[in-house]
């Protein structure tokens, strides 16, 4: 029996020994928790200063110039003028032109009381004609909802394409008011991308578009839309398109995100191999030359930057894609985080990746 005792005791102590470090163990974690992998990237991230989640504007790209956000506050309390001021101060700068006038058409898709106040004091104004066409466009979109057409009620679709009728003839209107102006016709686009027109007549309506500005990036971008398989094209007709807009694309004019946008829309694979071609580092080598020669005010230059610094760190080029987030944090309302439920989670989540492998590699 004492023997037996002897061994139980020589056995209880390594026991005991590895409780009490088990039990040290547990101490240290619950009092100082060791963070987990989500929680140190995000540390990395706020060391550099950059916003957490529920800090990051889900309705923008960018900050809207401070002009246009007075123009904005003016247009909430009723006061017409500033944005008609603004849109003439614009004159044929297009880009700019049809960036206002979808941040005004949004604003009178909520509320239109400023605008109808607009027309009545200056009936047939070109300006309020524009944004009335895009507001329409902007109102149909809205009726349908964002969810696939399986998901869409025939009531959805029928009041969609009420008012895409509608909208056709606010934008037929806009465009004989301005006659040089292409916002009307990139209006247009949406309309056909969800009244399922041919390819003939978007053919044609982009020939009115490009002999009015050949190079417009938001035109490009809509135009892309409709080009693509998931809408009225396919992955090929996309690709083409994209392809040559940015070939025969001037500098600075941001149009080398095209290949990259089509690429982002039919990519299904689960891996970044696709990402890392030879074809695929020459775009987004093509598209930084890009950004870098286009004027640091263009109104979609943030919407490049946020693709660079996913695709920089999809090629394992993670220092170059902190220099775009640290460009564009606080907005987070562009692809490819727009497509997410959680578009500000899905940001962070990537952009505190790059910030750890960053101060991981210093």
């Amino acid at each position: 029996m004492t023997v037996l005792l002897w061994i139980l005791a020589a056995l209880a102590v390594p026991t005991l020994l590895f409780v009490l470090w088990l039990t040290g163990v547990f101490l240290k974690e619950f009092f100082s928790p060791t963070p987990d992998d989500g929680t140190q990237a995000a540390q990395a991230a706020e060391k550099l200063g950059l916003l957490p989640p529920e800090r990051q504007n889900t309705d923008l790209a960018a900050p809207l110039p401070a002009e246009w956000a007075a123009v904005l506050d003016a247009v909430r309390g009723g006061d017409w003028r500033p944005a008609a001021e603004l849109l003439a101060a614009i004159g044929r700068d297009w880009e700019r032109r049809s960036a206002v006038a979808y941040v005004l058409a949004e604003r009178a898709a909520e509320e239109d009381a400023w605008l109808l106040a607009w027309e009545a004091a200056r009936p047939g104004a070109p300006d309020a004609a524009v944004v009335r066409a895009r507001s329409t466009v902007i109102l149909a979109w809205e009726l349908r909802g964002g969810k696939k057409a399986q998901y869409t009620t025939r009531e959805q679709f029928d009041g969609f394409h009420r008012m895409l009728a509608a909208a056709r003839e606010e934008i037929a209107k806009a465009a004989e008011l301005n006659p040089d102006d292409p916002t009307p016709y990139i209006a247009e686009i949406w309309v056909a991308l969800g009244l399922g027109c041919p390819n003939a007549e978007m053919d044609k309506l982009w020939g009115e578009i490009t002999a009015r500005a050949p190079h417009h990036y938001e035109a490009h971008f809509s135009a892309l839309q409709y080009w693509c398989a998931k809408w009225r094209g396919s992955e090929r007709l996309a690709s083409e398109f994209a392809q040559r807009a940015a070939a025969d694309a001037p500098p600075g004019s941001l149009l080398t995100a095209l290949p990259l946008i089509a690429h982002f829309e039919h990519d299904e694979s689960e891996d970044t191999a696709a990402d890392n071609t030879p074809v695929m580092r020459a775009r987004v080598e093509a598209a930084l030359t890009d950004a870098a020669a286009a004027d640091p005010a263009h109104p979609r230059l943030p919407e490049l930057r946020h693709l660079l610094a996913f695709y920089l760190h999809l090629q394992d080029r993670d220092e170059a894609a902190l220099e775009q987030f640290r460009l564009v944090d606080g907005y987070v309302n562009a692809l490819p985080w727009r497509y997410r439920g959680d578009m500000a989670g899905y940001y962070c989540q990537v952009r505190d990746t790059v910030a750890q492998t960053v101060a991981e590699r210093a």
